[in-house]
């Protein structure tokens, strides 16, 4: 269960100056020969085909999907190629974008609200994929109807009484929650996960996590959620390379911040009173380790995420490294690591060609009813550290305990 501290000692800046302006819907839907936005193209991926996906029910989940928004996430996850899914109908506050989606979708039906799609009894399960402010809301709102949920990244928005409450939600719901956190898929950490679980790696020692976005300024967003966002509040990219590797959690952590020359990371510039465009928190992990998991929103050089592992016996960067026999004899037992097919018409997608996996991962989970691979105690453990580690750059680096958050 959720360990709960004092918040008060965690939150040293709130996000309570007014709200940017929402931008029209016309100025969120994408040109056509626009180029792709970083994670958004297709991905190359190392998939073994041979590893054909096998039918196992005639059943379709009967989805909703909300948000079409500047990256389109609505669309991208093949949930609506699935075999074993349909989509009843989507949901957009802008007609626009509305009707993209549901074009996009192949579906008839739209709804102006999540509030009124979510009275559609027809409607079993829910991906939300709107601004990320909106996340745990608009989840909280989705289990209440009754409905399973996937949510786009990250679980909540700086707040660790969202956490607490999106946690104890689920659990009480019975539901599936998953949270497509696109690096669980990445090539390396799927078969990272693989050796760990294995015992390959041994003990994780260091494990390091990178995302590196934009370069000279933040996108758009609803209501401008983008300007001037804490990076470790968007953690989920860099943090999951251990946390969807070892399934273990962050225990404590010092972080530093940089405080950026751009426009919109000077006082009053932004909601959230944030100085920092790059912060880089040093995490204690729960085996004993050490994690430096970096965001960065300002800085020069290449973008993308990225990560390593150094375990006891083995590690991982572009391929596993093995100490010793032990390790090498355990690698050679697992067989092939690569991620197996996906069901016909569903592509890998972006991101490191996730997108397709973590949809189809979302679908198999509710109608088999096992867990998927970012259940909502990982999902948090992946987010909630981002927002201990504002908070620790905030006050110049001091070291803070994380809620640990534990299934049963």
């Amino acid at each position: 269960m959720s360990q709960r501290f004092s918040r008060r000692s965690f939150l040293a800046a709130g996000t309570g100056a007014a709200a940017f302006a929402a931008l029209s819907g016309a100025q969120y839907v994408k040109a056509q020969d626009a180029p792709p936005i970083q994670g958004f193209d297709e991905t190359k991926t190392n998939v073994d085909e041979q590893n054909v996906w096998k039918p196992f029910t005639d059943r379709k989940l009967r989805i909703g999907i909300v948000g079409f928004g500047l990256c389109q996430f609505g669309a991208q996850f093949g949930l609506q190629d699935c075999p074993n899914a349909e989509i009843v109908a989507v949901s957009d506050l802008f007609a626009d974008r509305r009707d993209a989606l549901a074009k996009a979708c192949r579906c008839e039906k739209t709804y102006e609200s999540l509030e009124k799609m979510l009275e559609d009894d027809a409607i079993e399960a829910v991906f939300i994929a709107t601004d990320a402010p909106s996340h745990c809301d608009h989840v909280l709102k989705t289990l209440k109807a009754g409905k399973h949920v996937a949510c786009a990244v990250p679980a909540v928005w700086g707040s660790l009484e969202d956490a607490d409450r999106l946690f104890d939600a689920v659990k009480t719901s019975g539901l599936t929650y998953a949270m497509f956190e696109t690096s669980a898929y990445h090539d390396a950490v799927y078969a990272s996960r693989q050796i760990y679980r294995a015992g390959g790696f041994g003990r994780m020692i260091y494990t390091e996590g990178e995302y590196y976005h934009y370069g000279a300024g933040t996108l758009p967003g609803y209501k401008d959620w983008r300007r001037g966002l804490p990076p470790q509040w968007y953690p989920t990219h860099s943090n999951a390379y251990y946390t969807c590797v070892t399934g273990k959690t962050f225990t404590s952590v010092s972080c530093v911040g940089w405080r950026s020359k751009l426009e919109e990371y000077q006082k009053g510039a932004n909601p959230y009173d944030n100085p920092f465009g790059t912060e880089i928190a040093l995490f204690e992990t729960s085996e004993g380790g050490a994690a430096r998991m970096a965001v960065s929103w300002d800085s020069a050089g290449w973008g993308g995420e990225v990560g390593r592992n150094r375990g006891e016996i083995g590690a991982y960067q572009t391929s596993f490294e093995p100490l010793n026999d032990e390790a090498k004899e355990i690698v050679a037992k697992l067989g092939d690591l690569r991620k197996p097919a996906l069901p016909p018409n569903v592509g890998a997608g972006g991101h490191g060609g996730s997108h397709g996996y973590l949809g189809s991962n979302f679908i198999e989970s509710v109608l088999k009813g096992v867990r998927p691979t970012v259940d909502v105690a990982t999902a948090l453990n992946t987010t909630v550290p981002g927002i201990v580690a504002h908070t620790s750059a905030l006050k110049d680096g001091e070291r803070l305990p994380i809620p640990q958050y534990k299934l049963d």
